[in-house]
C-alpha cells in the first residue's frame, strides 16, 4: 500500500500544478494530511487575499477519496519527543511544526512529500526521491 503525507509546500506545489506532487498523489492509495500542516495552510490563507477561495479548494481536496486527515495522538507526541531530542543532540534543530509533521509521517509509515531539505536530518524518515 502506497501512503504519502503532504508537507505544506508539497500541497502548495500541487495546487500550483507541480507534476511531481500530482503524480505521487495519483499513484498513492492514502494521502495523509496532518492537522499541523492544515494550521500552516490556514495561517498562509489568512495572510493572503484569497482566503475564501483557498479554503474552498482545500475543502474540495480534503473530500477526495483516499485523503485522510490525521490528528496528534499520544503516539505522535512520543515520536515528536524522540525526533526533537535526536535533532537537538545533533545540533540540527528544525522548525517545531516540521517535527510534528515528521512525527505524523513516522507514525503512519507514510513517505513525506516536501521540498524542505532540513527533513533529511531526521533518522528513519521516509521521504520522496525528488527532494532537491
Amino acid at each position: 500500500m502506497t501512503k504519502i503525507l503532504l508537507d505544506t509546500n508539497a500541497y502548495s506545489g500541487f495546487m500550483s500544478g507541480d507534476q511531481l506532487v500530482f503524480d505521487y498523489i495519483v499513484e498513492s492509495e492514502i494521502v495523509y494530511i496532518s492537522t499541523i500542516m492544515l494550521g500552516e495552510l490556514f495561517a498562509g490563507f489568512q495572510g493572503g487575499n484569497r482566503y475564501a477561495a483557498n479554503k474552498n479548494e482545500l475543502k474540495t481536496f480534503l473530500n477526495k477519496d483516499g485523503v485522510t486527515i490525521i490528528d496528534v495522538t499520544i503516539e505522535t507526541s512520543e515520536i515528536f519527543g524522540e525526533i526533537k531530542t535526536d535533532l537537538n543532540k545533533k545540533g540540527k534543530m528544525i522548525p517545531l511544526n516540521d517535527i510534528w509533521i515528521a512525527a505524523h509521517a513516522v507514525e503512519t509509515g507514510a513517505k513525506l512529500l516536501t521540498y524542505d531539505t532540513h527533513f533529511k536530518n531526521i533518522d528513519g524518515l521516509r521521504m520522496w526521491a525528488e527532494l532537491k
